[in-house]
C-alpha cells in the first residue's frame, strides 16, 4: 500500500513560509585543485527552500541528496572553491524543490593553513574560519544567484592611544637623564614604546555574482596584514621577539584595522562591478578593559572607491 505523501497535503494554516530546510549538516569537503593536493575543509552546511502556503512541507530528504552530489562533484574537480559549492547547492535545489522561488545554502568551515614563523621558519598551522553564501532565486528558467565568502582570521593589534602615553613619559624620563634630544629621537625610531594588546578577530566576506571569482587565500591575506601584526602557534625566541616588536611599530585601533582593511579590499578587488557588497567587521579583546572594542563597515566597492577618491583629495 502507498502511504500518502504528507508534505504535499494542504496545512491548516496556509501562510507561506521564507525559510525550510535543515540547519547543521556536517560534512568533510574535499575541493580538486590542478596540480596540488585538494584543499580539506571541516563544514557545517544550513540548507533552506521557500515553502508556499500550499503545501504542509518541504521534502527535506532532498537536500542531504544534492549536497552529497555537489560534493562529489568538488572531489572530481568540477566545482572549485567552496562559494562555488554553495551556487551549486543552491541551484540544484530549485530543480528539486520544484514548488520554491528561493532557495539558500550556508556554509561555515575549518581551513587548516600551513605557515611558517618569521625568523626561525618554524612550520605551525593556523585554523581559519571560512564563511560562504549561495541564493538562487528561479527566473524563467535561468536562475539568478548571488554567492559570498568570506574568512575569520585573528591577530593582534597594539593601541596608539596608551603607547603616546608611554612615550610622553620615557620623553620626560630621558630628559632628566641629560640624554642629548638627537639621541632621544633615534632611540624612538629604533625602539617602540609599551602599550596594552589586543587579541584581534578580523572578518572579511565579499558578495558577487554567481559568474565572479574571489580568491580566498587574498581574502585571508587582507586580513592577517590588516592588524598590528600576525600571530603563531608557535614561537621560537627570536619570532616572539618579531612579533612583539611588529605589533609595537605598528599600532592601530579597533576602526583602523576596518579602514586598512577596506582600503585593502579596492586595491586587490577593484576591478569587480560595482554593486559587490563588502561586509568589514573588527573586534578587539581588550587587555586592559572588560569589554571588547568594535568597529564594522558594509558598502558596495563603488561606494569604497569613491570614499577613497574623495579622501585622497
Amino acid at each position: 500500500m502507498e502511504l500518502p505523501d504528507v508534505q504535499s497535503s494542504l496545512p491548516e494554516v496556509r501562510i507561506s513560509l521564507t525559510r525550510v530546510g535543515v540547519k547543521n549538516v556536517m560534512k568533510l569537503v574535499e575541493v580538486a585543485r590542478s596540480a596540488k593536493r585538494p584543499v580539506i575543509f571541516i563544514s557545517n552546511f544550513d540548507v533552506f527552500v521557500d515553502l508556499p502556503a500550499s503545501l504542509k512541507g518541504a521534502n527535506l530528504s532532498r537536500n542531504f541528496e544534492v549536497i552529497d552530489d555537489v560534493l562529489q562533484q568538488a572531489i572530481d574537480g568540477e566545482v572549485k572553491g567552496i562559494e562555488e559549492v554553495c551556487s551549486a547547492v543552491a541551484r540544484k535545489l530549485l530543480d528539486k524543490h520544484e514548488y520554491a522561488e528561493r532557495t539558500e545554502v550556508r556554509m561555515r568551515s575549518q581551513f587548516m593553513v600551513r605557515r611558517e614563523t618569521p625568523v626561525s621558519e618554524t612550520t605551525c598551522h593556523e585554523v581559519v574560519n571560512v564563511h560562504a553564501r549561495a541564493i538562487a532565486q528561479r527566473n524563467d528558467g535561468n536562475p539568478i544567484i548571488r554567492k559570498s565568502i568570506g574568512a575569520e582570521v585573528v591577530g593582534m593589534t597594539a593601541c596608539p592611544c596608551a603607547q603616546n602615553i608611554m612615550k610622553d613619559h620615557a620623553l620626560h624620563v630621558l630628559e632628566q637623564l641629560g640624554v642629548e634630544e638627537d639621541k632621544i629621537a633615534r632611540f624612538f625610531e629604533e625602539v617602540p614604546m609599551a602599550t596594552h594588546n589586543q587579541r584581534g578577530r578580523g572578518f572579511l566576506c565579499i558578495e558577487i555574482d554567481d559568474d565572479q571569482q574571489i580568491s580566498l587565500e587574498k581574502i585571508i591575506k587582507i586580513l592577517k596584514d590588516s592588524m598590528s601584526a600576525r600571530i603563531y602557534e608557535l614561537l621560537k625566541r627570536g619570532d616572539e621577539s618579531y612579533v612583539v616588536m611588529e605589533a609595537h611599530k605598528n599600532p592601530r585601533f579597533v576602526e583602523d584595522c576596518v579602514r586598512e582593511m577596506a582600503r585593502k579590499v579596492v586595491t586587490q578587488f577593484g576591478d569587480l562591478p560595482g554593486d559587490t557588497v563588502v561586509t568589514i567587521k573588527q573586534t578587539n579583546e581588550e587587555s586592559i578593559h572588560q569589554h571588547d572594542a568594535y568597529a564594522e563597515r558594509k558598502a558596495t566597492i563603488a561606494e569604497l572607491v569613491s570614499e577613497l577618491e574623495r579622501g585622497a583629495l
